[in-house]
């Protein structure tokens, strides 16, 4: 069972958990960069991470590893307000009189906001990839779309409204297996924390739950991150499956967990800037509304 806690005894603004999330995303926006540039090498060439960056910087400037940061931002202000915002409206409605939540409970609680989240934020995420991908491609391939909203227009100009949502199967898919191994492992590590190790509810233990959120949330999102991340950004029309096997047959397994340091040295980050900020920010509207009751 998971213990009552501060996010399923009280109702917070919808966007709080967007907000957080936009947060982390200015802060890891760099590592998604290389992220997606080692996903989307099809070529069997073991370049890692740091020489991605290096490479990166050295090629197109430093301020290439913050290309697509609005597009980014503007998946976060869809994906993220959705999937945190309806997992905590699912979590009161489920938990029980004393604030208790099963665990297969809050399992299916983030699994349904986090489909919700990827279909809302899909968009976002075609926009993403393909701004950070821009900078490597040869010059008559690249989009160069000037921000979110100019990347939007030309897409559904050239692509139609179905453009937009161009890999929203895996998308979703990811976004399923990232909300529940995300925010469900944050509330179970975080009441693992508190109630059977006895750490005071604090910053530090914030941070240690959201540290271990995000390492089981980067390795079971890894393979559908991947393949996603093709189908977005490939020229063709390319269905999931077909990219898992063209990348199974001409790469090997392996391929699925390409760009997995990078991902977590984002995911990471972003996940402990995330859970942190939100935390904070519940803390400062709890302190708020105490204030307000007090002087009813």
């Amino acid at each position: 069972m998971v213990a009552k806690s501060q996010q399923s005894g009280a109702s917070y603004p919808f966007w709080f958990g967007g907000a957080a999330a936009m947060w982390g995303t200015v802060c890891t926006h760099p590592f998604d960069v290389v992220k997606v540039r080692l996903q989307t090498n099809e070529s069997r060439a073991n370049v890692g991470a740091v020489q991605t960056l290096v490479n990166t910087i050295r090629k197109e400037g430093p301020f290439a590893i913050y290309n697509g940061l609005s597009g980014s931002l503007f998946r976060q202000a869809t994906y993220s307000t959705t999937r945190f915002g309806v997992y905590d409206i699912l979590k009161r409605k489920v938990a029980s009189e004393d604030g208790t939540i099963p665990v297969w409970k809050s399992l299916l609680t983030s699994m349904v906001s986090g489909c919700l989240g990827g279909v809302v934020g899909n968009p976002g995420d075609v926009l993403t990839i393909r701004m950070a991908n821009d900078g490597k491609l040869p010059l008559e391939l690249r989009r160069n779309y000037k921000h979110c909203f100019d990347g939007l227009y030309k897409i559904g100009r050239d692509e139609g409204i179905l453009g937009l949502f161009r890999g929203v199967g895996p998308n979703t898919v990811r976004a399923i297996f990232m909300n529940s191994s995300q925010l469900a492992s944050y509330d179970q590590f975080k009441q693992l924390l508190l109630f059977k190790l006895h750490l005071q509810d604090n910053v530090y233990t914030h941070f240690a739950a959201s540290l271990l959120a995000g390492l089981v949330a980067t390795t079971a999102c890894a393979p559908v991150d991947v393949i996603k991340t093709r189908v977005m950004n490939s020229a063709k029309k390319e269905n999931a499956i077909t990219v898992l096997t063209s990348i199974l047959r001409n790469e090997g397994p392996k391929a699925l967990f390409k760009g997995w340091l990078p991902a977590y040295m984002r995911l990471g980050p972003h996940t402990i800037i995330t859970f942190v900020t939100l935390e904070k920010i519940r803390q400062l509207w709890d302190s708020r509304r105490e204030i307000a009751m007090a002087t009813i």
